[in-house]
């Protein structure tokens, strides 16, 4: 199975990232094969919902969005990755999962598998629940398969985040999708 991790950390090495690369470890060694498209540092312009695209074709924008479109369309399952801020995705995973508005059709007729994968400071049991609602809507808006969430609870540094069951949990959910 083909995978794309879109990941949406500013930071590079966090404790969401350390997820991600858990759970990549877990799919390849599955015999998954896995693109990383790291939504925080790309060349990535918010939607302007102009609907050039007509909901499913090319985007007035010039950004890498194309790329990363061809490497959605190719994969078999998505995997969401943020970090928790203000309760929700980050902007940065916001503003490639807006742009989704231009392959929606596409998305939907796949029947993709999807995952969640977050890290917060907060361990409240309320934490995820907005985010968790979010993805929620979007497994069923565009027809994903969810194959299941890692919500790191109480991680807000690496080293919390190293020292709690959640990489480990990440990790079994790559190699068990």
């Amino acid at each position: 199975m083909k995978i794309v991790v879109l990941e949406g950390s500013p930071n590079k090495h966090g404790s969401s990232n350390l997820l991600a690369d858990q759970f990549i470890r877990g799919a390849e060694e599955a015999g998954h094969t896995v693109e990383i498209i790291d939504a925080a540092h790309a060349d990535l312009h918010p939607c302007t919902g102009c609907i050039y695209c007509g909901y499913e074709g090319p985007c007035v924008q010039k950004d890498d969005m194309e790329q990363f479109r061809k490497q959605i369309l190719n994969a078999d399952m998505m995997v969401f990755v943020t970090p928790l801020y203000y309760y929700g995705m980050s902007a940065q995973l916001k503003i490639l999962v807006d742009r989704f508005c231009a392959i929606n059709s596409s998305i939907n007729r796949k029947h993709m598998k999807s995952a969640l994968l977050a890290a917060a400071w907060n361990a409240d049991d309320w934490t995820f629940e907005s985010l968790e609602s979010h993805y929620r809507t979007l497994v069923r808006y565009l027809n994903l398969d969810d194959q299941g969430v890692v919500l790191g609870y109480g991680c807000g540094t690496v080293s919390m985040t190293k020292h709690s069951s959640y990489p480990d949990k990440a990790y079994e959910l790559g190699r068990s999708v």
